[in-house]
């Protein structure tokens, strides 16, 4: 073990409580010459022993917990024991709905500190997004080939937040071949196309699957305006619930592209699916001015706050869309709208939407909450997994 770090008196209590990050601040002193991504020894003020972490020394989050037993060694058997859990935990998941496509692992909440994994098929796509995962990338990449002997292992660390973490944007086969056309998995008896290759964060949004089958409950003869629709999936249950019509919205040809390849692949009326490359917040006032009125509407935007120095923005930006979507919603309407950002506290996200409603003069009944799904779990000591939050509401 590379060396140590010894926390100030009274900073030891988050961990006693398991929770991962260790922030420079809490840090009194380190031993040994640290470099990024080792592993390294944690105690208290004290020198009692309190965790095994992961040193970042470029990160406002110094260390990253791997362990709390101070037996336990960092190595391709403790990687291949956290993905058998985590395989373990999503099982019944994964039976239920009859899924080709899950998340295998969700970082923290696996226990296994900026390591995201993604199974497609028979491709996993990995995001190594800490210094220690980046460290120990060829056992994690081992631990994975001994669990899915078949696979390919794909990486797609190419975010900004790998900066942070003093490390370079990477993509590329870490086992295997790279996928030479898009991959199809299943979700809930419907085939949807991934690119894992050039598509948003590791190719597809499974954290949705829940929120895309509720939507097929509130589209029967409705007219349906799925706004940042990406590869269309929310528009596939909007189809296979019977809806008249089906407008998906995004910037990007190529996400356009793939969801009418999406209707194809599902036999779905592709006569009653329209496919817009707009910005949505121009299309919405376009609508507006136009006075077009729909059924349903969508609301998926991307993350608008990566800080908390983005937040004010990021509500300005969701009360806007929100305001807008309601004003194009017939009276008895349904609004399904999202805030992926994890900054964005669920109450905050509902005041948000509250105000909006004042904003458009329509009355809003928040009929059901909505969250990301089952394979995105939450750990118990780590309230940050909590990032995907969602309101189905009637607006009159």
């Amino acid at each position: 073990m590379a060396g140590a770090i010894y926390l100030q008196a009274g900073r030891e209590k988050s961990l006693k409580r398991k929770h991962p990050w260790i922030f420079s601040k809490a840090i009194k002193k380190t031993k040994g010459n640290l470099g990024l991504g080792d592993t390294v020894t944690v105690y208290d003020s004290q020198g009692t022993y309190l965790a095994t972490a992961a040193y970042s020394p470029q990160s406002q989050i110094r260390a990253r917990v791997w362990s709390f037993d101070e037996k336990e060694s960092i190595d391709q058997a403790f990687f291949y024991r956290r993905l058998v859990r985590a395989l373990d935990a999503r099982q019944h998941t994964i039976d239920e709905g009859q899924l080709t496509g899950f998340r295998l692992c969700a970082g923290e909440s696996d226990g296994l500190p900026g390591v995201t994994i993604d199974k497609f098929d028979n491709y996993l796509v990995c995001q190594l997004l800490s210094a220690g995962a980046e460290r120990h990338k060829g056992e994690i990449v081992a631990a994975l080939v001994e669990l899915f002997p078949s696979c390919h292992v794909y990486e797609r660390s190419d975010v900004e937040v790998r900066k942070k973490e003093g490390l370079a944007p990477t993509t590329g086969v870490l086992s295997g071949t790279a996928p030479e056309h898009p991959v199809l998995i299943k979700e809930n008896g419907l085939t949807c196309e991934v690119d894992i290759l050039q598509g948003h964060k590791t190719g597809f949004y499974l954290d949705q699957r829940d929120s895309r089958a509720a939507l097929e409950r509130f589209s029967k003869d409705k007219e349906v305006l799925n706004c940042f629709c990406y590869t269309g999936t929310f528009g596939l249950y909007a189809l296979r619930g019977g809806c008249s019509k089906v407008i998906n919205v995004d910037v990007s040809q190529q996400a356009l592209d793939i969801a009418k390849r999406n209707v194809q692949h599902n036999e779905l009326d592709l006569g009653r699916a329209e496919f817009v490359k707009q910005d949505v917040f121009k299309l919405l006032r376009e609508y507006r001015s136009e006075g077009r009125t729909f059924d349903t509407i969508v609301m998926d935007p991307p993350k608008f706050a990566d800080s908390k120095a983005q937040l004010n923005g990021a509500c300005r930006g969701y009360k806007d869309i929100n305001m807008l979507a309601m004003q194009l919603l017939k009276p008895g309407g349904t609004l399904l709208t999202f805030s992926c950002s994890g900054l964005m506290e669920q109450n905050l996200f509902q005041k948000v939407v509250a105000d909006a409603a004042l904003d458009a003069n329509r009355e809003l009944l928040i009929v059901e909450r909505l969250n990301q799904a089952a394979d995105h779990p939450i750990g118990g000591a780590y309230p940050e997994g909590f990032y995907l939050k969602g309101l189905i509401c009637k607006v009159y």
